[in-house]
């Protein structure tokens, strides 16, 4: 909780331990609500940090929600989550949103096992409506008149598995409401009082009598009833951007200011009792409340400990390049002489290391939106048209597009490098967002190359070998920093061959990736040799097998699950040239990994330097 006395400065808000007692309050309280909740919120992250900008953007709309419907009964589903921290300070957990991302700390998103006001775990976009309209057709086939909400934000809405949920909830029409939370737009003039009005008359009992009532007189003469029904459409289509909506199914209300906690209780409430799938559309601010949020919701989107009284970030402390930046300038040293390089990114610009690329280089850049399965089969058209792609992903991300990875690239064998980010125990952000499982979904893929980089140095020259290979290829490097090792020229390295990094006696460390900054202190512990596998597919058989005759111990280590991983893939060679031998298989557990510090998180596996020596010397 704050440090601050809740019951002076936030007299409403102590108050409130769930959502019956927001229930309880006085409609002309509610303002009075949002300003302390949003202060709260400002004042928790900023302390703790976390996600920030786009929770203050949702402060009224979660009011009126929690207001409105009867949760938990009622049921509320957030995309993603960013914006959900409102929704946890008023659920029962104002008081640990102090914790939040840190180690056995709040979920850093809504999380199924963490409330009974979590419908839904998410941490993905573009789920809720899909999970909303499931729930809405067992609340129809139970008769228990459950109310379901979806609130989902514009960015959200790029992604193709909204748009089929949509198509789908249309088709069948359920009674549901779809919240579309637009938050790139600044509210103008035509999101104001008259505005509002309109959306509280189109959700209101009497437009929508009048609407049912004029279709049922009219449903014996098709075409009269056909000229009633496109003529509301374009009466509507002039005053409202909802025609699409309405085109699959829905009924679209809105837009409305989305910071006017009356306007949004009101059009709720007449929502509420609305037969079949509606969608609502609200105007929101990210970083609402807050100028310098509002100035730059990217830059707070996510943020680390601040003083708000400062209206500014702290300056990131000088260090090491992240491997993130090192792709980015790899990118650029590249197209400055390639004019048919081509990047792509699914939304992760910034998180990507793209943005001096994306200025410097707009006409071969593409932000395809958060669309994964499009990014990955855009980059097989450029590639069958002899462009060079490469798509910039995250390792949690590209489970999206596996199918378009193994239909759409390799099948056909296309030159496309896949740049995979944030491989590994990525942090605060929890089991949704670990890359733990793409060399195990990779490695399965015939014709891929994958390639698993120890130090920045080695993904630039991996990332160089994979663009000149002609065929598909990965390379996947961490979240943070490197070693802080020295730049080497390009060259393209011999596929599939590993590099011995120190030589000891008994025991031989494969290692498969930036792990062996810490394989090396534990090596010089045991006095073990360590290989640089440097390749899970190509894996270096050769190397392997003279590992297996000349020690008694071979120990592979990778940040990645082991089911299935590099050390399945050394298990597998060794099957099959028929040779026994003593293996370790140190890596991820099979079970998804929770939110914490990496450093926390390795020491808790067993993947730091003490962890990987107790791990070798336990086997010995």
């Amino acid at each position: 909780m704050p440090e601050t006395n809740a019951t002076s400065h936030f007299p409403l808000l102590s108050l409130i331990d769930c959502p019956a007692d927001l229930r309880a309050l006085p409609k002309h309280k509610l303002s009075q609500v949002c300003t302390e909740l949003r202060q709260y919120l400002l004042t928790s992250v900023s302390q703790s940090s976390g996600h920030l900008a786009s929770g203050l953007g949702t402060v009224e709309l979660t009011v009126a929600l929690h207001k409105v419907y009867q949760t938990p009964f009622d049921q509320v589903i957030w995309d993603v989550g960013h914006q959900a921290y409102p929704h946890k300070i008023l659920t029962g957990r104002r008081e640990q949103l102090s914790s939040i991302r840190q180690k056995d700390g709040l979920h850093p998103f809504p999380w199924r096992e963490e409330s009974e006001y979590d419908v839904l775990s998410v941490g993905h976009s573009s789920t809720s409506i899909s999970a909303a309209l499931g729930i809405a057709i067992a609340a129809q086939k139970d008769d228990n008149n459950r109310k379901v909400v979806a609130v989902i934000g514009d960015g959200a809405m790029t992604a193709g598995m909204a748009f089929e949920a949509l198509n789908h909830a249309g088709d069948i029409s359920p009674d549901m409401l779809v919240i579309l939370n637009d938050n790139e737009m600044s509210i103008s003039e035509n999101v104001g009082a008259l505005n509002n009005h309109f959306a509280r008359l189109l959700s209101g009992k009497f437009y929508t009598s009048l609407r049912e009532g004029s279709k049922q007189l009219l449903r014996g003469m098709p075409t009269m009833r056909q000229l009633a029904s496109r003529a509301e459409e374009h009466v509507k289509g002039m005053v409202t951007p909802g025609t699409i909506f309405e085109e699959l199914g829905f009924n679209y209300i809105g837009p409305v200011d989305g910071h006017d906690v009356d306007t949004l209780v009101d059009t709720l409430q007449n929502m509420r009792s609305l037969k079949g799938p509606q969608l609502l559309h609200v105007v929101t601010r990210k970083g609402k409340g807050y100028a310098p949020a509002e100035n730059d919701p990217i830059g707070y989107h996510g943020v680390p400990k601040f003083d708000p009284a400062i209206n500014q970030l702290p300056s990131a402390k000088a260090g090491l390049p992240s491997y993130s930046k090192i792709f980015g300038d790899w990118l650029c040293e590249i197209a400055a002489t390639d004019d048919k390089l081509v990047a792509i990114t699914p939304a992760m610009r910034e998180g990507s290391g793209m943005v001096e690329f994306s200025r410097r280089f707009p006409e071969q850049y593409y932000d395809v939106a958060i669309a994964e399965q499009h990014a990955v089969t855009l980059a097989a058209g450029l590639a069958i048209s002899n462009y060079r792609p490469v798509v910039a992903i995250y390792s949690t991300f590209l489970q999206r597009a596996y199918d378009q990875v193994i239909h759409d690239v390799a099948l056909q064998n296309l030159p496309v490098v896949f740049a995979i980010d944030r491989a590994g125990i990525v942090g605060a952000d929890g089991p949704t967002h670990q890359g733990a499982f793409d060399l195990s979904f990779l490695r399965c893929v015939p014709n891929l190359v994958v390639m698993t980089p120890s130090d920045e140095n080695e993904c630039r020259q991996m990332l160089y070998t994979a663009y000149h290979c002609n065929q598909p290829a990965a390379v996947r490097y961490p979240r943070g920093s490197g070693t802080g090792c020295t730049l080497e020229p390009m060259s393209e390295l011999e596929l599939g061959k590993s590099v011995e990094r120190r030589k000891g006696e008994a025991v031989a460390i494969l290692n498969f990736g930036t792990l062996l900054e810490e394989v090396l202190p534990a090596a010089d512990a045991l006095n073990a040799t360590v290989i640089d596998m440097r390749f899970v597919k190509p894996l270096d058989v050769e190397a392997l097998l003279a590992a297996a005759e000349g020690y008694e111990l071979l120990v592979t280590v990778e940040e990645n699950a082991i089911a299935g991983g590099a050390g399945s893939a050394v298990l597998e060679a060794l099957q099959a040239h028929q040779v026994q031998a003593n293996v370790l298989c140190i890596g991820l557990p099979d079970s998804f990994i929770k939110h914490g510090s990496q450093t926390e998180i390795r020491a808790e596996l067993g993947l730091d330097a003490a962890g990987i020596e107790a791990q070798i010397r336990k086997r010995l």
